[in-house]
């Protein structure tokens, strides 16, 4: 029997509330397509921030902080496809989602890229202000990640100040809607092209890491 396949979500708000409403309600989109949707809130995850080695650019080995970061990465890595969820705060990204990506990019994503070729999708939420700021970081992020981010209309980005707020979004709502469904669409269409052909290198990566070779970047490929 083929497995069941699935979006992991990454929710880097501190509380239980507009964020993960968000995200129960692309979690109800993504099951009436058949696809599994898991929801990993950072607020319960132990994560150390970067300390003071100060050696992640020259490390060819992944950090050696021993917190939660890597078991999230292992769920990323087994998914087919991601979606980053974040509030707005301070006009920027929640201090959580920032961690993460600081944690999980420098110390263990940029060695391989595991992530190339998983499709993400982007979503943020914000009273009114920054909204389209952090929704750009946040897909930079999987862009530099290698990651296939299908374009989906209006991006999903979803206005609320008190708690519930969120849930009465209903233009908010429907682009997170539809982007969850084209993220399953791309996500059944690279399945199909696996099972079909029984090749995973519709779009091959490359070089393995894009610092290796810099003349400013004193990182080396280990022999």
């Amino acid at each position: 029997m083929t497995a069941r396949l699935k979006i992991l979500a990454i929710n880097g708000s501190e509380r239980d509330g507009n964020t993960a409403d968000v995200l129960r309600h692309a979690a109800e989109t993504a099951e009436q397509r058949g696809v599994d949707f898991e929801v990993v809130d950072l607020r319960n995850t132990w994560m150390e921030r970067c300390g003071p080695c100060g050696d992640c650019n020259d490390r060819t080995i992944s950090c050696e902080l021993r917190d939660g970061v890597p078991g999230v990465v292992q769920k990323m890595i087994e998914a087919d496809g991601i979606v980053f969820a974040a509030p707005v705060h301070g006009f920027g990204t929640a201090s959580l989602m920032q961690t993460f990506i600081e944690r999980a990019g420098v110390g263990y994503l940029r060695f391989d890229r595991p992530l190339s070729n998983k499709v993400a999708g982007i979503i943020s939420v914000a009273r009114r202000y920054s909204a389209g700021e952090v929704w750009a970081q946040l897909t930079v992020n999987a862009l530099l990640n290698r990651m296939i981010v299908v374009g989906s209309g209006f991006p999903a980005t979803v206005h609320a100040l008190h708690r519930g707020d969120a849930l009465k979004d209903d233009e908010g709502l429907k682009n997170v809607s539809r982007m969850v469904d084209r993220m399953v669409d791309m996500i059944q269409l690279l399945d199909e092209h696996r099972r079909l052909t029984g090749r995973d290198d519709l779009l091959p990566s490359g070089d393995v890491n894009e610092r290796v070779g810099l003349a400013l970047n004193e990182m080396t490929v280990p022999a």
